[in-house]
């Protein structure tokens, strides 16, 4: 296997060095993971957040996103992979114990269960307290904006740094001058970069939403086609992750915003001019109704950053009250979020201790290798590839765009495994055995043989059964609550989770007692950041 060109073999030699290669054992990962609660019959939970499970607006671990029935779970940061998916299995075992009781269950895909029309899709509610209101009238201003399905679509999210050991020996290899902070913030965008330029491959094998529940793009325009073995279920033969694509968190009014990822100043000051200046087709929304009920956030293109459905976000821990640009702006990147990863629908955690191997390597190739600044023609080249991938990326021939040329996407997601292959061998060497070597092998194996990926499995699964993408789906859903059906916390851990819900129940109360400004002041206060923020986006000294 050859090195792929631009990952330096050098650097290679560096971190192979067995006491700088111990600086990767350092690495930390978390994950969000989303699921929509359902009915058994597969419909959309109507039932307000479970109370057992605490807090939505303060619980350390189980929350929402952005309807009432998508919950979202939270692990904390973890040097392992393997801790890490063990805390994910007991926040799920003690919400399926929570469940139980409603017979409700978690939908194991990415795309969404039978839904009603948009007004059954309850929004998340967070209290009445300044903070979680404001969360609240985000969502609201999602729905008015793009519909409210949308904001039934689940993923997940997996959080990435490296340790301040790693760095140093980076930066003195690199023999660079700047504040260890500066270099780091500077580094983590050029593995943002490359990122953008590379993660299609992600998608293509680990994408497991080829197709959708015909109630999804009813009154839409779209370009799938209709299931032949079922009824009430549309697809594309050759797609991978239509959750990824123009179905999901897309918008044709972001289209237009070509976001700067070479600095942080020029990335800061492209979305808070996008959080700050107004536009037409929200104008026309209005923040408030006729009755002084809050529509939206603002007629900004955006309402806050998350509304920037971005494949990654460059990421700094926030304080209460602090928008995530200024923790950006004030100290700088801390770690990256990717956000382009389906449910796995016939895994119970929805991911696996080898997809998160592959992860890893793939995220310290993108960081290793050389990482050019993009111009817009690379901006609008990564969409298209990403289209392409979307609705056609096991199509036998396919061909990406890259500069001047087109290659074969066969050709160079080898090149990409190949270089995150060197890179896995850094992992092996610090933890021991070839276990993430082993899961980029397995990849390989994706590559020439395209049946082998979760979108070729789902597709083929619905085809052989002659099943709906509901009916599929529904099964796998009822497959998951029997197996933590089986496999009950021990009493000390269901204390545990006990605990956490009922303290989160009580500082959501202490924040709706506590003495507040009116929110039309606490708004005011908030977006004041983002002024700030885009007038001089430079980070304090």
């Amino acid at each position: 296997m050859s090195v792929s060109p631009p990952l330096a073999r050098e650097v290679l030699a560096v971190f192979a060095n067995p006491e700088n290669n111990a600086s990767l054992r350092g690495i930390l990962r978390g994950l969000e993971k989303e699921s929509l609660r359902v009915t058994p019959q597969g419909t959309l939970a109507q039932t307000d957040h479970p109370l057992a499970l605490g807090s939505a607006l303060t619980h350390p671990h189980i929350t929402t996103d952005y309807s009432e029935a998508l919950m979202e779970f939270i692990t904390e940061p973890f040097g392992d992979v393997e801790p890490l998916l063990a805390q994910l299995d007991n926040i799920h075992r003690y919400t399926y114990a929570q469940l139980a009781s409603s017979h409700e269950r978690l939908w194991p895909a990415s795309m969404p269960c039978t839904l009603g029309a948009d007004n059954e899709i309850p929004v998340a509610r967070y209290g009445t307290s300044n903070s979680g209101t404001m969360k609240t009238i985000y969502r609201i201003g999602l729905g008015h904006r793009y519909g409210r399905s949308m904001q039934t679509i689940a993923g997940i999210h997996y959080n990435f740094s490296l340790p301040d050991d790693f760095w140093r020996v980076l930066q003195t290899h690199k023999k660079n001058q700047q504040s260890l902070q500066d270099f780091k913030t500077d580094s983590y965008f050029g593995l943002i970069r490359n990122f953008r330029r590379n993660f299609w491959l992600l998608i293509y094998l680990f994408g497991a939403s080829p197709a959708v529940c015909s109630c999804f793009v009813k009154d839409r325009n779209h370009q799938l086609q209709p299931f032949p073995a079922a009824a009430q279920t549309h697809y594309l033969p050759y797609a991978t992750s239509l959750r990824m694509g123009d179905l999901g968190y897309q918008s044709d009014a972001q289209k237009s915003l070509v976001v700067n990822y070479n600095n942080l100043n020029d990335y800061l000051k492209t979305l808070c001019g996008a959080i700050t200046q107004s536009h037409p087709a929200y104008e026309d929304i209005g923040v408030k109704d006729s009755a002084g009920n809050y529509q939206q956030l603002n007629t900004s293109l955006l309402q806050i950053e998350n509304e920037f459905y971005s494949s990654i976000r460059p990421k700094r821990t926030t304080a209460r009250g602090e928008t995530a640009l200024q923790a950006l702006r004030l100290r700088g990147v801390e770690y990256v979020e990717v956000r382009c990863v389906d449910l796995n629908p016939y895994e119970p955690l929805g991911i696996t201790v080898e997809q998160m191997q592959v992860m890893d390597a793939f995220l310290l190739y993108c960081l290793l290798s050389d990482s050019p600044a993009t111009d817009e023609r690379e901006f609008y080249q990564g969409q298209e590839n990403q289209k392409r991938i979307v609705n056609r990326g096991r199509e036998a021939g396919l061909t990406l765009l890259r500069g001047d040329d087109q290659p074969a996407m066969s050709e160079w997601a080898l090149e990409i495994i190949y270089g995150s292959m060197a890179c896995a061998r850094l992992l092996d060497q610090a933890k021991g055995g070839e276990a993430y070597q082993h899961a980029l092998r397995q990849q390989i194996e994706k590559i020439d043989d395209p049946s082998l990926t979760p979108s070729a499995r789902v597709l083929r699964d619905m085809l052989d059964k002659n099943q709906s993408f509901y009916m599929h789906t529904l099964a796998l859903a009822e497959q998951h609550r029997a197996y933590f059906a089986t496999r009950q916390l021990d009493d000390p851990m269901h204390i545990n989770f006990t605990g956490m819900s009922h303290k989160s129940l009580e500082e959501q109360r202490a924040l709706e007692n506590r003495s507040e400004v009116s929110f039309d002041e606490y708004l005011e206060n908030y977006y004041a950041q983002y002024r700030g923020c885009n007038s001089c986006a430079g980070r304090e000294s």
